[in-house]
C-alpha cells in the first residue's frame, strides 16, 4: 500500500507518532495518529545493551525524561524506568519508552510502520527477527540518514522497502535553502534502493519529476502546515510526514 486513504494519492505519515499532540515515540502518540487517520507512523530505533529495540529518537534519554544515559549502554529493563511522557504534559506522567515490538503491535491493516534506523548495521540481525514475528514484514518499511545502512538492509531484508533519508543544506552566505541535487537519484539507483525521504525545504518540481520518472518513490519531511503540504500533493509526492496528521487528514477532507 503507498497511496493514502480514501484514494488519496499520497501517503500521510506521523512523524514519532501525532506527535504534536502526544510525547514523540511512545504508545500514546502512535495510538492518537491511528485515530486521527494517519497512513503509516514513522518511529525511531535504538539497540540497548541487552540487545533490544527501543523506540526513541535521541541517543541519549536527556530530553525526553531528563536523565543523561545513553540508550546503547542501558538494558531495556533500565531504560523503560524513565518517564518520558510528562515533559509533554502532566496528563502523560508515566508513559515508557516502548519496544518496536510494543509498536508493531498497534499497526492495523492496511497501514504501515516507517522504522527509523539510528544506529549500525549492528541492529538488523534483532530489528529483522521483530519485523517477521510481528506478522507485519509486508508493512514496513525502513529509513535511515546513513546509505550504507540501507545497503545493508536491502541486502538481508531484499522484499522490504529502503529509503534514504536527506536533510537540506544551506548556502553559506545566503542562508537560503540549497535545492536536492539530482546526484540523489543516481546515487539511490548505484545503491539499489527504493526511493529518497527528503527535507521539504530543497524540494522542487524538476527534481519530483525527476524522481518519478527514474522510478524511485520521493517522500518528503516534516510538513506542519497546509500550504506546503498542498504544494507537495500537487507535485504527486508518494508520501509526507508530519507532526499533525490531523491537520493533513482535515486539509484532504476540504478538498474537493
Amino acid at each position: 500500500m503507498t497511496a493514502g486513504c480514501a484514494g488519496r494519492q499520497v501517503e500521510y505519515i506521523a512523524h514519532r507518532g501525532a506527535s504534536y499532540e502526544a510525547p514523540e515515540n511512545t504508545l500514546s502518540a502512535v495510538r492518537r495518529a491511528w485515530e486521527v487517520g494517519a497512513d503509516a507512523v514513522e518511529v525511531d530505533v535504538h539497540l540497548t545493551a541487552d540487545n533490544r529495540l527501543a523506540v526513541i529518537h535521541d541517543k541519549d534519554t536527556h530530553r525526553t525524561a531528563g536523565v543523561d544515559w545513553q540508550v546503547s549502554q542501558k538494558t531495556l529493563r533500565e531504560l523503560q524506568s524513565l518517564d518520558v511522557g510528562r515533559w509533554k504534559a502532566e496528563r502523560f506522567a508515566g508513559e515508557r519508552i516502548p519496544t518496536l515490538e510494543e509498536v508493531l503491535d498497534l499497526v492495523p491493516p492496511g497501514k504501515r510502520l516507517f522504522i527509523e534506523i539510528k544506529c549500525k548495521g549492528e541492529i538488523l540481525p534483532f530489528l529483522e527477527k521483530a519485523v517477521s514475528e510481528s506478522g507485519k514484514r509486508a508493512q514496513v518499511v525502513l529509513i535511515c540518514f546513513d546509505p550504507d545502512v540501507l545497503v545493508q538492509c536491502k541486502q538481508q531484508m531484499p522484499d522490504i522497502p529502503a529509503y534514504w533519508l536527506v536533510g537540506t543544506e544551506k548556502d553559506k552566505n545566503t542562508g537560503k535553502p540549497v535545492p536536492h541535487s539530482a546526484q540523489l537519484l543516481s546515487a539511490v539507483r548505484e545503491k539499489s534502493l527504493d526511493g529518497l525521504d527528503v527535507h521539504y525545504e530543497g524540494l522542487c518540481e524538476d527534481f519530483v519529476k525527476a524522481a518519478r520518472k527514474a522510478g524511485q518513490d520521493l517522500y518528503v519531511w516534516t510538513v506542519d502546515d497546509g500550504r506546503t503540504a498542498n504544494r507537495l500533493i500537487q507535485w504527486r509526492v508518494k508520501g509526507i510526514t508530519t507532526n499533525r496528521p490531523d491537520l493533513l487528514e482535515n486539509l484532504s477532507a476540504a478538498q474537493p
